[in-house]
């Protein structure tokens, strides 16, 4: 019997450019996809001070680039960041914009290249499809192999002391990504670990997705992960391996151009109030709650980890159910190799808190209503408590 596919809608940027030491011909890049010459550089200001956007603004300048740099974004940016960038870039006239950085920077360039012409006020830009009109040039150059930012229509944003709401919307894609593996080089091992799960993340849970999985985003997702799994603890052990670096930078983009079109779930949900009561970094987030979510999922998801499971670590038993179990095996020893923290306790997460992470998570409904098994706020509880 013929399995039918499911219409389906895939989606994502305009052109991606994959180059080692892409960065220092940037300008050159531009000049010819773009006619706009005031360009608006949204970053952090550890890696504006590094000098990681030296050879990027060189050449942008010598291409005849105006340049104006904000580098006022941080982790979990909150709304003030997004409305100050944007005033920053309508000052200065400009009419593309550049996200360089992680995953908070690179969200943050897909609103203000939105805002910068748009009259609608943020509030009416949550949730789902609400963007009117277009926006200006938007291109994208990340400095982490974790979020996938630069290939995702979605930007979360802070909104309370410890609550996130998102934006989606075709308008958030780019049009163009420069994937410069010499970018993340000087990136410390716990945290090449840490983006490098999240990334990890993003394809597992784009391919057991309960909504829009497609044949698509399950071939990003398996080779995502073949080549992450595979590369993460070599660049975590050497920094400066050029191969395990871009393979995790295009993993990472694989995996997020998966999780665009085929939703996160319940690591995702859990994930976010950790980060919004502890600022805890995204990627860390998931890490920690990878484990007790695999497990947990594994009633309705065996046969696809079991997928996975030859892609990480070649066919074997004709087991699904054994397949299944090696998989979440598999995940966990390969994130204690990393390094990475293993527990909530390990990051200073109380124990009384947890209740109220369980509460919280709850809120977070249009990411659990992807997940393959239904999340009570009773789940939730015994999820974070494993993962304490």
């Amino acid at each position: 019997m013929t399995d039918f596919i499911q219409p389906f809608l895939f989606q994502t940027p305009g052109a991606m450019q994959v180059e080692w030491g892409g960065a220092s011909r940037l300008g050159g890049l531009l000049a010819s996809h773009f006619e706009a010459r005031d360009i608006l550089i949204v970053t952090d200001e550890f890696l504006h001070e590094a000098g990681m956007l030296d050879a990027a603004k060189a050449s942008l300048t010598a291409a005849g680039f105006r340049i104006t740099v904000f580098d006022d974004v941080v982790a979990d940016p909150p709304e003030a960041v997004l409305l100050s960038c944007v005033e920053t870039g309508r000052g200065a006239g400009c009419d593309i914009v550049l996200g360089l950085g992680d995953g908070s920077s690179m969200d943050i360039a897909k609103l203000v290249a939105v805002l910068l012409t748009s009259e609608q006020p943020l509030s009416e830009l949550y949730g789902i499809d609400k963007i009117k009109g277009g926006r200006v040039a938007l291109v994208q150059v990340p400095t982490t192999a974790g979020t996938g930012s630069e290939v995702t229509n979605i930007t979360i944003l802070t909104t309370g002391a410890s609550t996130k709401m998102g934006v989606v919307g075709r308008q958030l894609y780019a049009d163009l990504v420069l994937l410069d593996g010499a970018l993340t080089v000087g990136l410390p091992p716990i945290h090449t670990a840490a983006t490098g799960i999240d990334a990890m993340v993003h394809a597992i849970v784009a391919y057991t997705s309960r909504h829009k999985k497609n044949p698509i985003s399950d071939a990003l997702s398996r080779e995502a992960l073949r080549l992450l799994a595979h590369n993460v603890v070599l660049a975590c052990e050497d920094g400066t391996d050029r191969a395990a670096r871009e393979a995790m930078l295009i993993g990472a983009n694989l995996a997020g151009q998966a999780f665009a079109n085929s939703p996160v779930a319940a690591v995702h949900a859990l994930a976010y109030p950790l980060g919004g009561h502890f600022h805890l970094p995204h990627g860390l987030s998931n890490a920690l709650m990878l484990g007790p979510v695999l497990r947990f999922n594994m009633t309705a998801a065996a046969a696809q980890y079991a997928e996975l499971a030859d892609v990480v670590m070649g066919p074997s038993t004709d087991d699904t159910q054994a397949r299944s179990a090696a998989f979440v095996d598999f995940m966990q020893d390969l994130m204690t190799r990393t390094g990475a923290p293993r527990r909530l306790r390990d990051v200073d997460v109380p124990e009384d808190s947890l209740p109220l992470l369980a509460r919280d998570a709850m809120a977070q409904t249009r990411l659990l209503g992807n997940n393959p098994v239904e999340v009570t706020e009773d789940a939730a509880l015994q999820l974070y408590r494993e993962a304490y």
